[in-house]
C-alpha cells in the first residue's frame, strides 16, 4: 500500500502560550510529520513562549515587564485554565507523568528531529522585544508572506 501522505503539506498558526493548546500543537505537527507530511509551524505572539529558550526578554521598560510576566520557555508554560499561579502547571505535568504523556519539552525536540519547521513571526518579536538569541536553535524568521506561502501549498491549515 502507497503512501498516501507523502509530498503533503501541513501548516500551524501557534497564537496561543497555553500549554494544553501548544501541546496540542505540537502533537498534531508530530502526527503529521510521522505521516511524512512536510510541516510548517508558524508562532506568534503567544505562541512565541513555546519555543523561547526562557530567559527574559526585552530591553525597553515595556518590554522588560512584558518578559517578567510573560516568561517564554516550554517549562513555564501554564495551562488555559486552573493556572492558579504556577500550581496548575505543576499538577498537570504530574498527572501528564503519570500517564507516560510526552512532555512538551520532548515534543518540541521530536518534531525538530522530524524536520517539522518553524517559522518566528518577525513582527510579533519585534513588538514583544524577542531577539533571535532568545530563541530555541533552528527557529526561522520570517514575516506572515512565509507562513502564506507555506499555507497556500498546504493539504490542511490549522489556527491554534
Amino acid at each position: 500500500m502507497a503512501d498516501e501522505t507523502a509530498g503533503e503539506k501541513a501548516s500551524i498558526v501557534v497564537f496561543s502560550g497555553d500549554m494544553d493548546k501548544v501541546m496540542g500543537a505540537f502533537i498534531i505537527a508530530n502526527g503529521a510529520a510521522a505521516f511524512d507530511m512536510d510541516v510548517t509551524m508558524f508562532f506568534s505572539f503567544w505562541g512565541l513562549k513555546a519555543i523561547q529558550k526562557g530567559n527574559f526578554t526585552g530591553k525597553s521598560f515595556f518590554g522588560r515587564m512584558l518578559g517578567l510576566m510573560n516568561r517564554g520557555g516550554a517549562e513555564h508554560i501554564g495551562p488555559s485554565k486552573f493556572n492558579f499561579g504556577g500550581i496548575g502547571r505543576w499538577m498537570f505535568k504530574t498527572m501528564m507523568k503519570k500517564q507516560n504523556v510526552i512532555p512538551l519539552p520532548d515534543l518540541i525536540m521530536k518534531a525538530q528531529e522530524q524536520g517539522v519547521t518553524f517559522i518566528a513571526c518577525e513582527m510579533s518579536m519585534n513588538v514583544m522585544e524577542i531577539g533571535k538569541e532568545d530563541l530555541i536553535d533552528g527557529v526561522q524568521i520570517g514575516g506572515v508572506g512565509s507562513y502564506i506561502a507555506e499555507a497556500s501549498d498546504s493539504n490542511f491549515s490549522l489556527f491554534i
